[in-house]
């Protein structure tokens, strides 16, 4: 299949376009981010090939894959075609309600011919989707191996923007947390947190390039994921399976995609700062939950899966 597919988020569209299809990726000359083509610091295959906008009217495709709700209007203008009318279409909802939860509807909620996409059923289960059809896809990734070393006595978070979406990524509790246990943050905009805990300052890192960041993560003794409203962090997948550790906070989806063999999920910091503690003076426990949330990692969110899960999806829409 010819899939149309705008790059909006990197992690997830490097094992989105790892299938059997012809990815179609919008670009223009600023790589603006309604034409950022390819990735620039993953390594995407030759079958997510860049094409400009204004040749989208005559690039043949047989489905679009929408991401933002802007998406529906770039379509009909750039290929003059409309989404679940003339061209089939499914909608990934890559998160939760922004507005209030359980009770927000969805924007798809009045069409019933695009499906809508979530990445967890924790997400289907908050949004109101009225009469769209929905699936549940959950998040796969490429295996990026066993790396996890645990060397450094310190709780490794990786949260972007946290100043800005301070209770939504749980950045009071991140500094909770680094009050009482050595913590390390990565992400883009992480050195604005030094401002409100100038003792982090020097485990403040921004903006690590993938390559590194795996690797710098596997050597802290264990993952924090903060988060109190989101569907299912990338983050926190990749981290049980490079080995690592969990330290989870118990809403959204986490506390079904961190088993108790793999970590600790809790809505008590306190649980969590006891447990952290615990695994800082005991690296060998720590190691023994690392290995079993490498393990239930690769059986929930193995790439394989993922991919036979939208090839599915994509046939049945464009049958």
């Amino acid at each position: 299949m010819r899939v149309l597919v705008w790059h909006v988020h990197g992690s997830w569209m490097t094992s989105f376009v790892q299938g059997p299809d012809d990815y179609v990726m919008p670009v223009d000359a600023a790589r603006s981010p309604d034409g950022l083509g390819r990735a620039r610091t993953w390594d995407w295959p030759a079958s997510a090939r860049e094409v400009p906008l204004e040749r989208l009217r005559d690039e043949p495709v047989d489905v679009v894959v929408l991401q933002r709700p802007r998406d529906l209007e770039l379509v009909e203008r750039w290929t003059g075609r409309r989404p679940g009318v003339d061209l089939p279409a499914v909608y990934v909802e890559h998160n939760t309600p922004a507005g209030p939860a359980a009770a927000t509807p969805h924007l798809l909620a009045d069409r019933s011919d695009i499906v809508v996409a979530h990445v967890s059923d924790f997400n289907a289960l908050m949004w109101d989707s009225g009469r769209a059809p929905t699936a549940v896809i959950d998040h796969g990734i490429p295996d990026p191996g066993y790396r996890y070393t645990g060397e450094r006595a310190r709780v490794a978070a990786v949260v972007n923007e946290p100043v800005r979406r301070w209770r939504v990524a749980g950045t009071d509790l991140l500094l909770d947390v680094a009050s009482r246990v050595p913590v390390e943050v990565y992400g883009m905009g992480v050195a604005g947190l030094a401002e409100h805990a100038s003792d982090l300052a020097p485990f403040l890192h921004d903006d690590v390039p993938q390559h590194r960041l795996h690797d710098d993560l596997s050597a802290a003794r264990a993952y924090l994921h903060p988060f109190r409203w989101t569907s299912l962090g990338l983050s926190l997948i990749e981290a049980m399976t490079l080995g690592m550790p969990v330290l989870a906070v118990a809403s959204t989806a986490a506390p079904e995609a961190v088993p108790p063999e793999a970590g600790v999920v809790s809505a008590r910091p306190d649980r969590l700062v006891d447990a952290a503690r615990r695994w800082l003076h005991e690296p060998e426990d720590a190691r023994a939950h690392g290995r079993a949330a490498r393990e239930h990692a690769l059986r929930a969110f193995g790439l394989d899966r993922f991919l036979s899960d939208w090839q599915s999806l994509l046939k049945e829409v464009t049958r």
